[in-house]
């Protein structure tokens, strides 16, 4: 599956969304990817996740994926590679492995996010695996924002589809400044 396809089907599925959105980092965007319109459908998510396990020729033993929105593409992916899935959940806002998730020492884990914007999240569990002795592999993901706005992620990253997109802090937003109504379509923030 190319980039190509995977947006093709993005903006079939109405998965790519122009406006102004809040995102679940809490930057603004004009661009949102509602990737439950994909995602929705087990098939299609199951050709993404063998496409992304293929970013890293499914040469891990493990996937770690952040919860909520990472964890559909995470089980497809680790799924493909005959991989166990472990998920990061939020604790006192903080990622951390809760459920008796543990991996071995030296443990090839491929991190699996749905779409990275500044990458916070996909940082916090390449940091947890390595904690864990494990040797997280890369971050592998179904889209890159492409954000300036994000650093290292401590593990290469690989994705299907690279979007060029900026994102503001909501100080800086444009929009905000044009007063175009902002929305806030599937934020994870509580």
């Amino acid at each position: 599956m190319n980039a190509a396809e995977v947006i093709d089907v993005l903006e079939q599925r109405g998965a790519l969304r122009h406006g102004h959105f809040v995102l679940s980092s809490g930057r603004h965007s004009d661009v949102f990817v509602q990737k439950f319109r994909v995602l929705e459908h087990p098939r299609l998510t199951q050709r993404f996740g063998e496409a992304v396990a293929d970013l890293f020729e499914r040469r891990f033993e493990a996937v770690a994926s952040p919860a909520v929105g990472a964890i559909v593409l995470g089980f497809a992916a680790a799924l493909a590679a005959g991989a166990r899935l472990a998920i990061a959940e939020r604790e006192a806002g903080a990622l951390v492995f809760r459920r008796g998730f543990d991996f071995r020492p030296h443990e090839k884990v491929l991190v699996v996010e749905d779409v990275v914007t500044t990458g916070a999240s996909a940082r916090a569990v390449v940091e947890l695996v390595r904690a864990a002795g494990a040797e997280p592999v890369g971050v592998a993901a179904l889209i890159d924002r492409g954000d300036r706005a994000r650093t290292d992620l401590g593990a290469p990253l690989r994705t299907l589809v690279a979007l060029r997109t900026d994102s503001w802090t909501p100080a800086d937003c444009p929009l905000c400044a044009r007063r175009v109504p902002l929305e806030d379509p599937g934020s994870s923030r509580l």
